[in-house]
């Protein structure tokens, strides 16, 4: 968990990552240290401060020093959030193939008023309009969802007398009838607010006799379920959706690295002790001893300081 730390000296810390990096060798757990007991804000001005007393680029130098998932993790920190979420998107969409994972935890997790930060700063960034880019990589009732999400004109609060409406919508647009009217879970599942859509999966299960993710697992496939799996998880909890998300990058055969740094680095300021609790509460063993026994050397120890303590 980063803190910002109360005597917090930009040019001190400048100066103690550039003697790590100096002369033979590198000393990388300084440098670990350092960069995650820093909060996001701090170390961009530890940046300026280091172009200011060496005229170098910090990131420039410190990608040149280190290598591997512990190099990645490392140039995450050193991005701006916003930055940092936006040059995700645009690799999720230029890279080779449209990975619709990224797209999806990006624009299913954040709030609106970082949604619209987002697509500002995708336009500033690449002179590229983000919906466009969106959805020239996208097709489908996918594609539809993703728009409606990057529209972030979600309704506010809960309307009382469309919550039965609602969920009987829901219900007679899936389970009830013989096929699926993804439209009507698109509008209402892309629409309405977090606190609204809790009301209607209580309703819809009384309804159904089923979660609402039971239902969008039967009723749709590919990519529109994913995304609204995860819109549904979401309005639940962002904390246990990313709890999930952790778990899920730490089974199977290998480590999925991308996610685990993109989602350490990018709620360690926002949720991390929640995120942290719902993991145990979920998973019966600690977000820390997961990443213990998922990962290796300076990457692992960096990884850990970024999750905090160890709830065992």
């Amino acid at each position: 968990i980063v803190r910002a730390s109360g005597n917090f000296n930009a040019n001190q810390d400048a100066e103690t990552l550039y003697k790590a990096m100096k002369g033979l060798g590198t000393d990388e757990d300084s440098i670990m240290k350092l960069l995650t007991s820093r909060s996001n804000s701090q170390r961009q001005q530890i940046k300026a401060a280091y172009k200011t007393l060496h005229g170098k680029d910090l990131v420039g130098d410190l990608q040149g020093e280190l290598g591997g998932t512990f190099e990645t993790l490392v140039v995450a920190l050193m991005t701006p959030p916003i930055l940092y979420d936006v040059t995700s998107l645009r690799n999720a969409i230029k890279g080779a193939g449209t990975d619709e994972k990224v797209l999806i935890e990006i624009l299913s997790s954040r709030t609106a008023q970082q949604i619209k930060d987002i697509t500002a700063a995708y336009r500033q960034e690449f002179d590229a309009d983000l919906e466009e880019d969106v959805t020239g990589d996208t097709s489908g009732h996918f594609r539809r969802l993703l728009v409606i999400l990057l529209q972030a004109s979600r309704q506010q609060g809960v309307q009382e007398g469309n919550i039965e409406a609602d969920a009987q919508t829901l219900f007679t647009a899936g389970e009830k009838n013989y096929g699926t009217d993804e439209d009507q879970f698109i509008t209402i599942l892309g629409n309405r607010s977090a606190e609204h859509l809790r009301r209607v999966f209580a309703a819809y299960m009384k309804l159904a006799g089923y979660e609402m993710e039971e239902s969008i697992q039967r009723e749709t496939s590919g990519g529109l379920r994913d995304l609204l799996l995860a819109v549904v998880k979401c309005a639940r909890s962002v904390p246990a959706y990313f709890a999930e998300t952790l778990y899920y990058s730490m089974s199977g055969g290998g480590t999925d690295d991308q996610t685990l740094i993109r989602v350490m680095v990018s709620r360690s300021e926002v949720d991390m002790l929640d995120i942290r609790a719902d993991y145990r509460r979920l998973y019966t063993k600690s977000l820390h001893s997961a990443i213990q026994g998922d990962t290796s050397g300076d990457y692992r120890k960096a990884l850990l300081l970024l999750c905090g303590g160890d709830d065992a």
